[in-house]
């Protein structure tokens, strides 16, 4: 198996081997990927995850009350059945 520590070490001797430009360049490109990723997103209509959970629950309110009200229907037409 691969030693986690040797892999490590072997990573930071390539890092420290690139040139400061290049690591720059590769910065560069992080901060505009990542401006164009974030531009990208707030374009799509997607909600946070404290809405999507806040969302749930009403959801699962909602599905107790029309159980609710169905239990009610059914023993309403149950008594006019018996009329």
């Amino acid at each position: 198996m691969l030693n986690p520590k040797k892999l490590e070490q072997v990573i930071q001797q390539f890092q420290d081997a690139v040139p400061q430009g290049v690591k720059d360049l590769g910065q560069d490109v992080e901060a505009k990927l990542k401006q164009i990723f974030q531009s990208q997103l707030a374009k799509l209509d997607l909600v946070t995850r404290e809405e999507f959970d806040a969302q749930t629950q009403v959801l699962i309110r909602t599905r107790e009350k029309l159980t609710e009200l169905e239990k009610q229907f059914e023993q309403l037409l149950s008594q006019q059945e018996h009329k």
